[in-house]
């Protein structure tokens, strides 16, 4: 009676259906697993480890130039708070209370990301996360599938089965931008032995692996965190961003002109969804310098800032849709850098909340929806469907944790007013200084949509010229200088 006799090998269903509703062998079912303290072990090894690469994303968005990878890192931070907050779940449900997920279980591990943290380059950083982390990540979750009981432990399989599919992904796309990124430019290889050394000694991220004697008794001494890393809220493009002070375009105004039709406003519109860069670049420094709230607040600010990076991609669909390259548009930086260098974290989100209430009567995302479905432009409608719906979202998220926060719906739109109005937007003094000279850049670009399309541009639509010197983007008057 203490031991298996039948490994249920020779089991027979009835009439061969699959035994066990097809999640496990009866083999496997009889023989394989490992206790639920071990299970628990692991999960918070995983948790830490998404836990801490999602702090690492989110940190990196705002400085990080090149755009496409502002882009992943914005949906690999999401994907990863995605992934923590069902790991939270799972250990929650395993005779877990107090959950203890806060502590570190393991000092090598800790010091990884600490270093991959405080990184001194974008390709340290990438090297690091999707060339040694996030497969030795894969390769313990896929060892813990393999090892544990599929029928005792399924609730754990499921989860992991999940975080597989969207890790693997990031993993490739990673394993692509390392290529890309590295050709010309190399890593610091004594770095990266580091990295993998702490790693070893950590017996992987899932601490099941042996720790040989050499690297158990080797010295690894921090060398990127050996000074302390400080977020950096200063928001950085790369070149293809050529004008990034420019302001000499209001497109609110435009949208907003009854006398223009539909599809010069798809134009402006596509144009306004690309813009959405700096909301994402402003939302990471809100994460970032934001400490100490629950889990739920992260996981929630996280979707949002991913949806906004889904905006500018819209952007950069729509525009390629109509035959023009992105790139001879200046899309400035002036909302979120003003944002990040003068506001503190809870003003920002006052200002973002009192954006998006703009947003929900008709004359907003509405509005804008029903510009794409009478312009006749399909993928204009589809974008600007969605991109209404996620604004609704949106609302929701504010009012869960900033308006919350406030106490009163009616004081967090006035204080979001108020610290819009005290951001000192320097119109004259970015020209003063040869940041910009406000170049209308509309004529050009609208000109060159008409010419694809095959038709004349509308002469009054063709002289638009209206800036934000004067009003900001919900058409309040600004101060002057």
């Amino acid at each position: 009676m203490n031991r298996i006799i039948d490994t249920g090998e020779n089991h027979q269903s009835w009439k061969n259906l699959p035994p066990l509703v097809g999640i496990a062998s009866m083999k496997d079912a009889i023989t394989k697993g490992f206790s639920v303290e071990e299970t628990v072990r692991r999960l918070k090894r995983y948790h830490y480890a998404l836990r801490r690469l999602y702090e690492i994303f989110n940190d990196h968005i705002t400085a990080e130039p090149v755009y496409e990878l502002k882009m992943a890192f914005s949906l690999h931070s999401h994907l990863c708070a995605e992934h923590v907050t069902a790991l939270r779940k799972r250990v929650s449900e395993m005779r877990e209370p107090p959950l203890g997920l806060d502590k570190i279980p393991d000092e090598d591990l800790r010091l990884v990301f600490d270093e991959i943290l405080a990184s001194s380059s974008t390709e340290e950083r990438v090297t690091a996360i999707y060339g040694i982390v996030l497969p030795d990540l894969v390769a313990g979750m896929k060892r813990h599938l393999d090892e544990t009981n599929p029928l005792t432990d399924h609730p754990s399989t499921r989860v992991l089965r999940f975080a597989l599919l969207e890790l693997g992904d990031m993993a490739a796309w990673g394993s692509t931008a390392i290529r890309c990124l590295c050709e010309d430019k190399a890593v610091d290889d004594d770095w990266l032995a580091l990295i993998e050394n702490l790693l070893a000694r950590a017996g992987s991220i899932d601490g099941t692996q042996d720790v040989s004697d050499e690297i158990a008794t080797a010295e690894l001494v921090p060398m990127r965190s050996a000074t302390p890393y400080k977020y950096d809220g200063v928001v950085k493009r790369d070149e293809r961003f050529s004008d990034p002070y420019n302001m000499g375009v209001n497109a609110e105004i435009f949208l907003y002109n009854e006398d223009f039709d539909d599809a010069a406003k798809v134009i402006m519109m596509f144009y306004k969804r690309l813009r959405e860069i700096d909301v994402p670049e402003m939302m990471a420094s809100i994460i970032a310098e934001t400490p100490d709230k629950p889990w739920d607040y992260y996981r929630d600010m996280t979707r949002q800032l991913w949806d906004e990076a889904r905006h500018a991609m819209m952007g950069e669909i729509g525009l390629t849709s109509l035959g023009l390259d992105w790139t001879k548009i200046p899309v400035n930086h002036t909302w979120s850098m003003g944002l990040n260098t003068q506001l503190t974290p809870i003003e920002r989100h006052a200002v973002l909340y009192f954006i998006e209430q703009g947003l929900m009567p008709k004359t907003g995302k509405r509005y804008e929806w029903e510009v794409g479905v009478a312009s006749n432009n399909p993928l204009a409608a589809i974008v600007q469907d969605f991109d209404w719906a996620d604004e609704v979202l949106h609302a929701h998220i504010g009012r869960d944790w900033y308006v919350s926060a406030i106490g009163d719906a009616r004081k967090a739109v006035e204080y979001g007013d108020e610290c819009w109005s005290n951001v000192l937007m320097g119109w004259k003094q970015w020209k003063d200084d040869g940041l910009t000279e406000h170049r209308n850049w509309w004529p050009e670009i609208y000109a060159e949509a008409c010419e694809k399309a095959g038709i004349e541009p509308d002469p009054e639509i063709l002289a638009y010229h209206e800036t934000y010197e004067s009003k900001r983007a919900d058409l309040q008057t600004i101060p002057a200088e």
